[in-house]
């Protein structure tokens, strides 16, 4: 029997008017008051002026900008209890607070969800967001490869970059360089690889010339035989443009034994891609289960839960098989002060739960976990997997309505699969296309977003402006949705031969 999902609560914003946006800006205090405008005066300044939307409540799922979830009733429930305790979850305290216990059965259940064995991964943890996820996942996997190359050089004293910095411990292993490799990364791949001291330089994309989305399987192992050089191998679990996956079939058991030949850490970038685990085995989305197939495979995978797990903002997740690696990477040495029971087991769980703050990046962090555990609680297995379902299949019937209109438009990318069918079967959640002829294409996005019904983002897709609807909310009703999509898509083709 399915879960029970929740109905509509009818909170969500109308879309604002360039006009309304400027309002709201003029509105915006300029200097500090000196003694306060009051909470009751402040409190209407905010509802009145600065998010003027929630007076205007509507019914319809309107947003497809960028990849962002809703907040279903639980999660957001669940949030506002975040904020009433305002608890610091950073040191596992079991005889004082459960908080890190509940974050260690959030992480589990996910896990669950996800068709993973929680005891696989005994480093779980959420950060801000995918991009602190992959931060995490690129430090990670330097710690690894320059230790894996010290080993394979039987070096007898190891240097760790935690210890001795990037610098002394690759000079130890004998490296000249460490490479990330990757297709079609996203851009925060990069910037996390700057941030870790790597260089944004040193992302390799190796796509393949036909299918720029999946692996060149030569071009990796040519390079990761590369003499002097150590190598992160990064997976892109659903391209942001095009919303296709980077494995299919048994690509992943492939990679994986590249990287144990070749001493290289394999990270999974899922930040929307995860949630597909959770659809079911059946020839409808056959397509997309085969890119999430083999990800158990993976040393580390970050995803974000705010994205389709539909939990609010900033929550992200982290999960990996080295917790060793990970205290060694994010312990705080020499505080007495967060001298902490993290080794200890509890009545109500049979793992020890290392304290968050030697785990990751962060030593003050929200109470993230309660609005996962909430959701998971709330619905479910059954219940997630009815919410990826509609979004998939509003996403295919869009792209439908767009492939029903080639006087008009054009679906992206079509040059890889000449079978439109197919084609529709691939897609996820992201419909990327473009208008027919330059002035539309070039006002796509503008004419869309300016009936203030629905809202999309704009790309570019081999050097061409483009424009993409990315379906990740909760509240999803194809039929009601798809009508709405339709009526702006043929309004918006009707204006252009005026």
């Amino acid at each position: 029997m399915a879960a029970e999902l929740p109905q509509e609560t009818g909170n969500l914003f109308v879309l604002p008017r360039p006009d309304d946006v400027e309002t709201a800006r003029s509105k915006l205090l300029s200097n500090l008051p000196s003694a306060g405008l009051g909470t009751g005066t402040a409190n209407r300044h905010l509802r009145d002026d600065v998010v003027p939307g929630l007076n205007k409540p509507s019914q319809s799922s309107t947003f497809y900008g960028f990849v962002t979830g809703g907040v279903t009733p639980t999660a957001a429930f669940a949030d506002n209890v975040v904020t009433e305790m305002d608890q610091n979850v950073q040191v596992h305290l079991p005889k004082e607070t459960i908080c890190t216990v509940v974050e260690d059965r959030a992480t589990s259940m996910l896990c669950e969800l996800l068709d993973f064995h929680p005891a696989d991964w005994p480093h779980r943890t959420f950060t801000t967001g995918a991009t602190a996820s992959n931060v995490v996942g690129l430090a990670l996997g330097r710690q690894f490869v320059i230790h894996e190359a010290q080993q394979r050089a039987q070096i007898e004293h190891l240097s760790t970059v935690a210890d001795a910095g990037l610098f002394s411990a690759m000079k130890a292993a004998s490296l000249k360089s460490i490479q990330i490799l990757t297709t079609v990364p996203h851009s925060s791949l990069r910037k996390a690889a700057s941030i870790v001291g790597l260089g944004r330089s040193s992302v390799v994309d190796i796509s393949r010339k036909d299918k720029l989305h999946q692996f060149d399987l030569s071009a990796l192992a040519w390079h990761l035989k590369q003499d002097c050089t150590a190598s992160i191998v990064v997976i892109s679990c659903a391209e942001v443009n095009t919303g296709l996956f980077a494995t299919h079939g048994d690509d992943m058991r492939k990679i994986r034994e590249l990287c144990d030949q070749y001493g290289a850490w394999l990270h999974v970038d899922a930040a929307f891609g995860l949630l597909a685990r959770v659809l079911p085995e059946s020839e409808e989305f056959r397509e997309v289960k085969d890119g999430v197939a083999g990800l158990e495979l993976a040393d580390s995978i970050a995803g974000d839960a705010h994205k389709l797990l539909n939990v609010p903002y900033d929550c992200g997740i982290m999960l990996s098989k080295r917790l060793d690696l990970a205290i060694e990477v994010f312990q705080n040495p020499n505080a007495a002060y967060l001298n902490t029971a993290s080794s200890e087991t509890t009545a109500s769980t049979d793992r020890a739960i290392p304290s968050p703050l030697n785990i990751g990046i962060e030593n003050s962090r929200r109470f993230r976990a309660l609005p996962v555990y909430a959701t998971l609680a709330a619905y479910g297995r059954q219940g997630h997997r009815d919410m990826m379902e509609r979004q998939i299949r509003l996403a295919r019937a869009i792209a439908a309505a767009i492939v029903a209109r080639p006087k008009y438009f054009e679906l992206l990318p079509m040059g890889e699969d000449s079978e439109i069918c197919r084609r529709l079967q691939n897609i996820y959640i992201i419909v990327l296309f473009r208008a027919k002829g330059d002035k539309l294409s070039t006002e796509l996005v503008k004419r869309i977003n300016s009936s203030r019904r629905i809202y999309i983002s704009g790309t570019t897709w081999q050097g061409k402006p483009a424009a993409r609807f990315a379906v990740a909310s909760w509240r999803v009703d194809v039929e009601r949705d798809l009508s709405l999509v339709i009526q702006v898509l043929d309004e918006v083709a009707a204006s252009s031969t005026d």
